[in-house]
């Protein structure tokens, strides 16, 4: 049986190099066998969104077909892929989940946050950027219509007004850096 943590089965109990079961967990942060010296880190895992508004201050989100926090409102994004810079992940998001090659990507801040999928807690730096309504749309309504979701990530596409706290905690976020994100947005305005 799995030992849980938080609830959560962020644990091993074989070494992956050499099986023995004598692989000892240190804080949930890394795993260390004493019979072959393999050291397993839980590191964190970078994820980026992008944040597209139109003049009117309304808002692109995505509404999530999947868990974690399926059906809530999340900006376009996911996980960093390897030999990638979050820069590119964040293109290529966009051009995956909405079928949009976004031409240039603005970094405006990064949160942690925890991600739960499959009864895994991980821990992520996600890393926002802002890019520009492609100029043939005046408003992010419009831009709906054009869209293409990619159906296993993605249920369908909703615009909020983004000019307040108040339009905010009115939002129902999947995921609190991004919260924090739009908070940080308007903040800087």
């Amino acid at each position: 049986m799995t030992k849980q943590i938080n609830g959560l089965k962020n644990d091993f109990k074989t070494c992956p190099m050499c099986g023995s079961n004598k692989i000892e967990n240190h804080g949930n942060r890394k795993w260390i066998c004493p019979e072959c010296g393999f050291d397993l880190y839980n590191n964190v895992a970078a994820a980026v969104g992008v944040v597209i508004r139109d003049r009117y201050n309304n808002v692109l989100f995505e509404i999530r077909a999947k868990q974690p926090r399926k059906g809530y409102a999340a900006v376009p994004g996911g996980f960093v892929d390897f030999d990638e810079s979050a820069e590119e992940a964040a293109i290529r998001e966009c051009r995956e989940e909405i079928g949009v090659e976004v031409k240039e990507v603005k970094f405006l801040c990064s949160a942690p946050n925890t991600y739960e999928y499959k009864n895994i807690e991980y821990k992520t730096c996600d890393i926002f950027f802002t890019a520009e309504l492609p100029p043939q749309f005046e408003t992010i309504d419009d831009f709906i219509k054009s869209l293409k979701a990619e159906e296993s990530e993605v249920a369908g596409f909703a615009s909020y007004k983004v000019e307040s706290l108040e339009d905010i905690e009115k939002i129902p976020l999947a995921f609190e850096s991004a919260r924090y994100t739009l908070k940080k947005m308007i903040s800087k305005e």
